[in-house]
């Protein structure tokens, strides 16, 4: 058994949650409490109705998502926001979450991981943001084919292709989820290719305007990195069981 609320000064302490701006939903941090007890430690991308209800089949823990509970902001409990709630609060499961500074995290992040699972070299800071780099480039020897095959290896599925680049591949900028609508700053930033999650029907159009490859991985394809690895850490350094439930949307 642990104390959650030292795995939560860990947690925040380690992904620096108050340092990092994010979207106001993301409400990065304990999202629900329990009554201070962990006993085993589930990690999962989203913070839903299936994933919450079972997580909660175990009992006690804590369940470390990247999605939270409040990307809709303010909202009545009613319905399903209820029925989430009272599910996690019956069965004593506590929610963590953790969006912009897990995704940028130097070690932990869906960046970093997804970039050392592809076999990026030189690794450097990729595209500004609110709070530093969105992501990570660095350089590839190979063609666009060859990438597409070391990306979908590293996330389990199949690669959209815009193949609107060269076809021999030398650098590569990199940011997990739904980075799509960031590709004319891609291509304004040199790369061969950008690889991302996904993007709006549009960022398709313009890459082949702006002549970038870009790589759609799936939004939750590029974001299980960061909790899986969270979930190892926590379970290892309290000593506690942990599981991972893989609810995949295809996005």
């Amino acid at each position: 058994m642990a104390e959650l609320a030292e795995i939560v000064r860990f947690l925040d302490r380690e992904l620096n949650t108050a340092g990092i701006s994010d979207y106001p939903g993301a409400w990065n941090g304990l999202q629900v409490a329990n009554d201070g007890e962990v006993h085993r430690v589930i990690a999962a991308v989203d913070a839903s109705w299936p994933v919450i209800e079972k997580a909660a089949e175990g009992g006690p823990g804590l369940l470390i998502v990247h999605h939270g509970l409040f990307w809709q902001g303010v909202q009545p409990v009613t319905g399903a926001f209820r029925r989430k709630l009272k599910t996690a609060l019956n069965a004593g499961l506590a929610i963590y979450s953790s969006h912009l500074p897990l995704d940028v995290h130097p070690e932990w992040g869906n960046n970093r991981l997804l970039a050392d699972a592809i076999g990026l070299r030189d690794q450097e800071p990729f595209l500004p943001g609110k709070s530093g780099a969105m992501g990570i480039r660095g350089t590839w020897q190979g063609n666009r084919e060859s990438l597409a095959a070391a990306v979908g290896s590293a996330v389990g599925g199949p690669v959209h292709v815009c193949p609107a680049g060269p076809e021999k591949i030398l650098t590569v900028g990199l940011v997990t989820g739904g980075a799509g609508s960031e590709v004319a700053a891609a291509a304004a930033a040199g790369i061969d290719a950008f690889v991302t999650g996904e993007g709006p029907h549009w960022s398709y159009t313009l890459a082949e305007e702006v002549e970038i490859n870009v790589l759609y991985a799936g939004h939750y394809a590029t974001e299980t990195f960061g909790v899986r690895r969270l979930l190892n850490v926590v379970s290892a350094n309290w000593g506690i069981p942990n599981d991972f439930i893989h609810h995949p949307t295809g996005l």
